[in-house]
């Protein structure tokens, strides 16, 4: 092989054009306005800062409009002619409606429109008002059309009760003394009071719906639910209105207000532990400087990488009105081993010409000519990996378009700190070494000298080293179907919900009533009685049902009671205004003996078997209004009987697959369901541990065939659906995001060769990714397929600081293998240091301590795994690679290329 250098791009950079192009020599020059600039920003990102609220997830709107009309029909056929089909028909062909979900009642039919996220709400309405002018109802029929902000949702909710009044009484005192006091709190949009039975005495439809039966703690109680205001941060509105109630309990002392539920909580453990783990990582990242470097300046001039970066980048979240939550506190920690990346290559460079004798400031200026290209287009490529993702238009798209923004500005922040900041300090704070000696040490170390044999063996023996590579890729695709593929995990939140429903029950099957209420008739009682009990009922059958639902709920509540992790219990009977339900909110100690999941396994296990009476015990939705279990399918058919017949076959197989638990179907005799103009039963499920949503899912769809009548089909829903859009989003946004990487290295190097031996090197991180998950029992979802995203942003770094560095030796005279060796003497330590701070900074979060670390952990696994296989194997790969795509294209011109 000749030593030449074989011009294989586009005419090579010109030295000159790096200083030329060095902002670094700029800084350097004004230092004076760089150090005030970076002063500005960080009282300016401080302020910003202070302005960020806290929330658990992002801010997303999720246009829902519900339309509601009633009349007096007497039958559920009827209904559904007359109400469910002609509002159908228009709504159907609404533009940017995605779901059109009705339920029809004996006389009422509520219809759900679902619109795209971004469509505003009250264009939304607009469109479904002037949709429905025209449309023929029975003359009595009353329409409303209501805009529904899925953001105003329950934030905190009271248990009232009191050992000296009535339920009566303690409804006339929240009315006049207490939800008013909660209404005047910032951020309060209505309080809801439930279990106020007064309400069935109006005649007001909305009332009946809203009726409820409360208990807590086994005990009759009336509820109050705080509705935060749909811009509100939940944290701020939990916390005013917890000082709002405090002075309640001592203006009323004759009341007792207990905490009943609330998220908030939970968002603060959550919050609190993850700002712990970024601080951590910070702590770790900096610490693996030191032992490098030697030098306390060198190290703090790197470390205050960190700190600013965030700074400013609290600066951009402030601007563009995200908050601190779950997915940006996971972009922060993400991006420490990143930030601290830039200022650890361009100081070590600089610190190693100082250790060689040159003198700080004339080492600041060629230290930063050398490396600054590199530096400047590994930022710039993990910027470009994320760029699909800050566009993405969809609702995951929507979801994670604050963790773009979020890693792109630190990132950005970044590479400016190392390329102005970072230089000017080292040119005037790091010290001249007295002895030339600590350069000579690292590279005569024994980690070099076997790092140097080991790059030699492998430039000679390509093959064996492109084997390996090879089945390292074929290990990872391999183990691809032994990760469960999920969309969000499971969390240990200490707090879940059991929804039950009670059947309809036949005239002789009701309670006995008490002295407000009609009693059924009794062997005893006169044959009128009985007609009266019947009218009744006709009249006012929520009253009846309620009961019934009630006493269910109290005994399910004992059930659960009885369990010692249990805290407290929290029921409403007539969930959703649908009398023949009920929720049971279970709140778990603190210091409890057993993980939210096992513990729900134990109350599925201790709930009483009643006739009729289904129950299912379920995860705290991440979406207040989110209603369904872990895994929803809705089967669809124009034939109600045929419908009915495919889900209870498909009902009875599903039972018998492992991992799924509380398997039922939402059919009702006293209601019709409607999906976008077809019938619609939804078959529901939950997930037991260990158990992928994507993997149970794909079971289910593989049993339609042989089990559905023609004519019903199997179609996702809600988070089901969400599952495999998460899937198909990210793998085009994956695959654009590697495509804008190589071509951001295509413009910066004026190369082919240099990008396209990155592209070929990131495979090697596929093995680590698919290795972490297994042994952590980890999903493979949402949460570890942007880990995966942002590894592959992370990856391009290590190889250009090989590869630039090779090219500038070759122009220097140095034949290629030599050339090759060299860089990887001088540039193993930086390579060693940003690998390290990197895995370190994950390690926190990767151990999976505290609220909320199911979430965060999948994530740091993922990068964790991938960035130690591939960083191991680019060091001899990529040197391997660089030479076999040489000499091919020198093969390749030699044989095509006509020379004149």
């Amino acid at each position: 092989m000749s030593t030449r250098y074989i011009r294989t791009h586009l005419p090579l950079t010109n030295p000159s054009l790096r200083k030329r192009f060095n902002i670094s020599r700029l800084a350097i020059r004004y230092s004076r306005l760089t150090i005030a600039f970076w002063i500005a920003v960080t009282v300016a990102g401080l302020l910003a800062f202070s302005s960020l609220k806290y929330a658990l997830f992002p801010d997303i709107v999720f246009p829902v409009v519900i339309v509601t009309v009633e009349a007096p029909l007497t039958n559920l056929k009827q209904t559904e002619a007359q109400l469910a089909k002609p509002l159908e028909a228009p709504l159907i062909s609404l533009p940017d409606s995605f779901q059109i979900y009705s339920q029809t009642y004996i006389g009422r039919n509520v219809t759900s429109i679902s619109f795209n996220p971004g469509i505003d709400l009250q264009t939304a309405t607009k469109r479904i008002k002037a949709s429905l002018q025209g449309i023929s109802l029975p003359a009595e029929a009353h329409l409303e059309v209501v805009p529904l902000d899925i953001n105003e949702s329950p934030v905190i909710s009271y248990a009232l009760t009191s050992d000296s009044q009535t339920l009566e009484a303690l409804a006339a005192i929240a009315h006049k003394k207490i939800i008013p006091k909660i209404q005047e709190v910032s951020g309060v949009y209505k309080v809801n009071l439930l279990g106020d039975i007064g309400n069935l005495t109006s005649e007001s439809s909305i009332e009946k719906i809203l009726a409820t039966r409360v208990n807590f703690n086994g005990k009759e109680a009336l509820g109050l639910q705080v509705i935060k205001r749909g811009n509100a941060n939940t944290l701020e509105v939990v916390r005013n209105v917890e000082k709002a109630v405090e002075n309640l309990r001592q203006q009323v002392p004759e009341l007792q207000l207990f905490l009943a539920e609330t998220q908030a909580k939970y968002i603060r453990s959550a919050i609190d532990e993850t700002v712990r783990e970024l601080i951590m990582a910070i702590i770790l990242a900096t610490a693996v400087v030191f032992p490098f470097l030697r030098d306390w300046r060198a190290t703090s001039i790197t470390a205050l990488a960190i700190p600013l970066s965030l700074l400013a980048t609290f600066i951009v979240m402030a601007i563009a009105g995200l908050t601190l939550e779950i997915i940006t506190l996971l972009a922060l920690a993400l991006v420490i081993g990143t930030v601290i990346d830039d200022a650890i290559v361009d100081v070590e460079n600089i610190a190693r010409l100082v250790d060689e004798g040159k003198p700080p400031k004339e080492a600041a200026i060629a230290g930063t000519d050398e490396i600054g290209l590199a530096v400047t287009a590994s930022s710039l490529a993990v910027v470009a990996a994320f760029l699909p993702v800050i566009f993405m238009k969809d609702t995951v798209g929507k979801f994670f378009q604050p963790f773009g923004l979020t890693i792109s500005a630190a990132v950005l922040f970044s590479l400016l700190v190392a390329r102005t900041l970072s230089p000017v300090m080292v040119a005037y704070w790091l010290k001249p070494r007295k002895k030339v000696a600590s350069a000579g040490k690292w590279q005569n170390s024994p980690l070099i000298r076997h790092y140097r044999q080991l790059l030699r063996w492998s430039l000679k023996h390509r093959r064996i080293v492109i084997g390996i590579a090879v089945l390292s890729f074929a290990a990872g695709v391999a183990l691809i179907p032994l990760i469960p593929q999920g969309f969000i995990p499971k969390l240990d939140r200490g707090e879940f919900i059991v929804n039950y429903t009670t059947p309809l029950p036949k005239i002789s099957n009701f309670e006995p009533a008490n002295t407000q209420e009609v009693a059924p008739p009794t062997p005893d009682k006169a044959l009128g009685d009985s007609f009266a009990w019947i009218g009744e009922l006709a009249r006012s059958p929520e009253r009846l049902l309620l009961r019934k639902t009630n006493k269910v709920g109290k005994q399910l509540e004992a059930s659960i009671l009885a369990l010692p992790d249990v805290e407290s219990t929290f029921t409403i009977a007539g969930r959703q205004g649908d009398p023949t339900e009920g929720q049971i909110f279970v709140k778990l100690k603190d210091k409890r003996t057993a993980t939210t999941a096992a513990i729900e396994e134990q109350v599925r296990r201790a709930l009483p078997s009643l006739k009729g009476v289904t129950a299912s015990v379920e995860d705290v939705p991440f979406i207040q209004a989110q209603g369904e279990k872990n895994l929803q399918v809705a089967l669809l058919s124009q034939e109600p009987n045929r419908l009915r017949e495919g889900a209870l076959a498909l009902q009875e197989k599903v039972k018998q697959l492992p991992g799924l638990t509380d398997v039922g179907l939402s059919e009702s005799e006293a209601k019709i369901e409607r999906l976008n103009g077809q019938y619609a039963i939804y078959l529901n499920a939950n997930l037991q541990r260990g158990k992928g949503l994507e993997d149970a899912v794909l079971e289910i769809e593989r049993l339609q065939g042989s089990l559905l009548p023609s004519g019903v089909t199997l179609q996702r829903a809600g988070t089901t659906a969400q599952s495999s859009d998460v899937l198909e989003s990210f793998g085009g946004t994956l695959l654009l995001s590697v495509v804008l990487m190589l071509s951001v290295l295509v413009l910066l190097f004026r190369s082919l060769l240099e990008p396209l031996v990155i592209g070929l090197s990131l495979p090697l991180a596929l093995v680590g990714v698919m290795l972490g998950l297994l042994v952590t029992s980890s999903e493979f979802g949402m949460v570890s397929l942007i880990g995966f995203l942002f590894l592959v942003g992370l990856l391009a770094k290590n190889g250009l600081l090989l590869l630039d560095c090779a090219k500038q030796l070759r122009q220097r005279g140095f034949n290629r293998e030599e050339a090759l060796i060299e860089t990887g003497a001088v540039r193993l330590r930086p390579i060693v240091m940003t690998t390290g701070c990197a895995i370190l900074g994950m390690l926190p979060i990767a151990l999976g301590w505290g609220a909320g670390a199911e979430l965060r952990q999948p994530m740091a696994v993922a990068i964790l795994g991938g960035l130690t296989t591939s960083s191991v194997l680019s060091l001899l790969v990529v040197p391997v690679i660089y030479t076999l795509l040489e000499d091919l294209w020198e093969w390749l011109r030699g044989k095509f290329v006509i020379k004149k």
